[in-house]
Parts: C-alpha cells; structure tokens; sequence
C-alpha cells in the first residue's frame, strides 16, 4: 500500500534504485529537542515489534550526554529502555546505546521549525522513525515526513503506524 499520491509512488520506485540520503538536518538545538517525543511510524526491528504506545523520552545529563528513556506497551504489559546518547561533531546526529559499550547513530533529516515533529533515521537505511510532540499528527505533517522519507531513498511501504492515545 502506497501512503502517497500516484506521482510519489512513481518517484519511489525511482528511488528504490538510488542510494538512500541519511544527511542530517543543518542545525538542531539539542535544548528544543529535549524532552517526549511519541511514536508515530517506524520501520519494523526485532527491539520494538509489537509495541504499541511507543514513547521516547530525552533529558540532558551533567555530563553533557543524553539519557533516552524509551517505553510502551507490548501485548498490554509497560516496557521500557534506558540508554544514553553521546554528541558528535555533527549536532543532528547522535551515538545512543542501549546494549553496554555498542552505540548506534540517531540522524535528524528532517524537523519542523517548531520542534513539532521529526523524521529520523540511523547509518542503515533499515531504521526509520516518525515523531511528533502529540501522540497523533495531523494528515499533512505525515504526508510531508513520508514524502520526505520516499525522498531519500527510504522504502515508505514498509512503515509501521503506531497505535497512540487518542
């Protein structure tokens, strides 16, 4: 199922032959970025499947990295994930670990001015994450971030809505 109009499909397919783009956004202010962030799309990954009420949570820590606290529920019982994120020289792109000494690259592509939603992805294109402020989005803040995505490169199809509070 395409999320897009025909003319988008058609660029996807197009893209599907390229190379994706995981370039960051220019500028981020770590301060407006701090703070909850639901889940509204995702890639499917073996750390997340099947959750539901997805969450993420970033607060910055004296030393000046990032605690991310990620929580949902999976077949109705609360889970959650406490990991860390290290800056870079980049300020759109992260090092967050979960799992000991093992970090993984969290890239802004794109955010709205207001620090309203975001699309993020990682190094592989197999990581893909739509986040907004409110736990539902409005029609045309997700037609831009999937159109964005399928702009890169990213296989739009295989996103995953999330189920959120209404």
């Amino acid at each position: 199922m395409c999320l897009l109009s025909c003319g988008s499909c058609h660029a996807q397919k197009m893209n599907d032959e390229m190379p994706y783009d995981n370039s960051t956004v220019q500028t981020l202010n770590l301060n407006r970025y701090l703070g909850d962030w639901y889940e509204i799309a995702r890639f499917d990954h073996s750390f997340e499947r099947d959750m539901d009420y997805t969450r993420a949570y970033y607060e910055l820590r004296p030393d000046g990295k990032v605690d991310v606290f990620n929580s949902g529920f999976k077949h109705g019982k609360f889970k959650m994930a406490k990991g860390k994120a290290k800056l870079t020289d980049d300020p759109a792109r992260l090092r967050v670990s979960f799992f000991g000494p093992f970090y993984s690259d969290y890239r802004v592509l794109y955010i709205d001015p207001n620090y309203q939603y975001v699309l993020v992805g990682s190094k592989s294109p197999k990581y893909l994450w739509i986040l907004s402020r409110k736990p539902q989005m409005d029609v045309t803040s997700k037609y831009l971030l999937v159109n964005e995505a399928a702009m890169r490169g990213y296989d739009v199809d295989k996103l995953i809505w999330v189920k959120q509070y209404r």
